[in-house]
C-alpha cells in the first residue's frame, strides 16, 4: 500500500488532463484509488516545466498544441488540486548525491531530481508510466497504475 503522499509523474499529469488518451481510464482509476485511500497527491516544478512542455509543444511534434492559456488553465487545475512539494538546498544536495552513487548520466538526471525531491520531502512512492526508470533508486518505490490498481484491489 503506498505511503500517506504520492508523487504524481508527469507522464500521468499529461494524461490526467486530456481524457481521450488511451490511457486516461486508468490513470483516473488510479488517481481516483489513491484519494480514496487518503493519500496527499504531489507534485514538483520540474513536474509542471514537463506537463508546460508537452502541452505548448506543437501537435507535429508529438504535442498538444496547446495555447499559453489552455496550459495554464491546466496547470492551474493540478495546482489547486495537488500539493507543490518545496525544492529546497536538501533536495539539490541528495541529488547530487544520487547521481553519483547510482552513476546516473544523461537524461536520466531528471529522474534523479524527481526522486530526490521525493526523498527531501518524505514521499516514498511515485505514479508513474515509465516505473522501469525509477527502479535503481531503493529509497523510493515507483508504482505503474495498473499495479497499484491491482494492489489495491
Amino acid at each position: 500500500m503506498p505511503e500517506a503522499a504520492v508523487l504524481i509523474d508527469s507522464n500521468i499529469l499529461i494524461r490526467w488532463v486530456k481524457p481521450d488518451d488511451r490511457d486516461y481510464p486508468l490513470i483516473q482509476s488510479a488517481i481516483e484509488r489513491l484519494i480514496e485511500r487518503g493519500c496527499r497527491l504531489c507534485y514538483t516544478s520540474q513536474n509542471i516545466g514537463e506537463f508546460w512542455n508537452a502541452c505548448t509543444r506543437p501537435v507535429e511534434f508529438n504535442g498538444f498544441g496547446l495555447s499559453i492559456e489552455e496550459a495554464d488553465s491546466r496547470v492551474a487545475a493540478i495546482e489547486r488540486t495537488l500539493e507543490l512539494l518545496p525544492d529546497t538546498p536538501a533536495v539539490h544536495r541528495i541529488w547530487r548525491e544520487l547521481i553519483v552513487r547510482y552513476r546516473v548520466a544523461g537524461a536520466k538526471v531528471h529522474d534523479a531530481r524527481l526522486a530526490a525531491c521525493m526523498m527531501a520531502n518524505e514521499v516514498s512512492s511515485i505514479l508513474t508510466l515509465n516505473d522501469n526508470d525509477f527502479t535503481r533508486f531503493s529509497e523510493i518505490e515507483a508504482l505503474h497504475p495498473s499495479a497499484l490498481l491491482r494492489r489495491l484491489s
